[in-house]
């Protein structure tokens, strides 16, 4: 393994602590097919000051590939998680604030009596987000992880109902979505698709499955084609990557200092996903980074990751921990300066 298989890198800080008086806070929550996620946090100079987070996995979009509905197990979940961000939020007062839902319930066709019920019992306003809203506001939250040198970038955010695919251009000194589009391939959506637990022997057919809705994509904007030139990043972000980094930095326990703007080599990338198909579930469960969370999906998740690497065939990526939260917030820090 070379030198250069592992690199930090230092872009959109994000420091912790108590509020500085006079600086405005802003909240935002991201209500996913898997997680519930909420992140408190000021502006300071070079990024973020974090004043509190919170994430629990409350898998909304259970069954919604069956039912196509959300399951009442499934939304007492995600009230229960959000019962505890209403409470978070009430300890600060908030210059502004945005809450979303995406995947599951834009799929679901009880999503507005669900959303209702979040308004009724915990006085949040949550609103369901499009496909390209979402990817924006990811591809805002990662964007200080683009490096200066890069003149194109591939970002992807790998979902628990689907997978975000971004190419982007630098231009005038900014970055821009040139291409977006979103497939049906999140890890928790292709779980339910191949079969649930034990999806090793599978592997292969979710990965085929991958690249014929990414491929698709990379046809129509001919970006493998462009993987020659020189300036292109690879962006990842998604808790399929993040265990990876961990489990390629042997963390004893997960730590988003170490794992946030890592560049990993595609090899390294692909020998741990070598190593994570040979553990049984009992393994991948005890193991630190994991969890039985996450345990769940992470065969699925390997495979969206692997023919992402089998279609853009780029060196390293960039590993992200970060997403629509931070995209959210960076957004409303903008809208306040400018007034708009």
């Amino acid at each position: 393994m070379s030198h250069h298989s592992a690199s930090a890198h230092a872009g959109g800080e994000l420091s912790y602590g108590a509020p500085t008086p006079g600086v405005p806070v802003f909240a935002a929550i991201d209500l996913g097919t898997n997680n519930c996620r909420l992140l408190i946090a000021s502006p300071q100079a070079g990024g973020l000051q974090v004043l509190d987070t919170f994430s629990r996995v409350v898998r909304l979009g259970e069954g919604v590939s069956a039912n196509a509905a959300l399951s009442p197990l499934a939304m007492d979940r995600a009230v229960e998680a959000l019962k505890i961000c209403a409470r978070k939020l009430s300890r600060y007062d908030i210059a502004a604030g945005r809450y979303v839902a995406t995947e599951a319930c834009r799929r679901a066709k009880n999503c507005e009596d669900f959303i209702l019920r979040i308004k009724r019992e915990t006085g949040l306003f949550v609103e369901i987000i499009p496909h390209e809203e979402e990817a924006r506001l990811a591809f805002t939250g990662c964007t200080p992880l683009i490096r200066k040198d890069t003149e194109r970038a591939i970002i992807i955010d790998i979902g628990g109902g689907s997978t975000e695919c971004m190419w982007t251009a630098r231009e005038n000194g900014d970055h821009r979505i040139l291409a977006l589009d979103s497939t049906p391939c999140g890890v928790m959506r292709l779980t339910e698709q191949f079969g649930g637990s034990g999806l090793q022997p599978r592997f292969h057919d979710m990965v085929a499955f991958v690249k014929e809705h990414v491929g698709r994509f990379d046809a129509s904007h001919g970006i493998a084609a462009a993987l020659g030139q020189t300036g292109i990043q690879m962006l990842c972000t998604s808790g399929t990557v993040t265990t990876i980094a961990a489990i390629y930095l042997n963390l004893s326990r997960y730590d988003r200092a170490q794992v946030d703007g890592l560049r990993l080599s595609a090899d390294s990338i692909r020998n741990v996903i070598a190593t994570i198909l040979a553990m049984d579930d009992a393994s991948l469960r005890a193991h630190p980074c994991m969890g039985d969370d996450r345990a769940d999906f992470m065969v699925a998740g390997c495979a969206i990751l692997q023919a992402i690497l089998d279609v853009w065939p780029l060196p390293e990526i960039t590993i992200g921990d970060r997403g629509v939260r931070e995209g959210i917030v960076f957004t409303l820090i903008r809208e306040q300066s400018t007034g708009g």
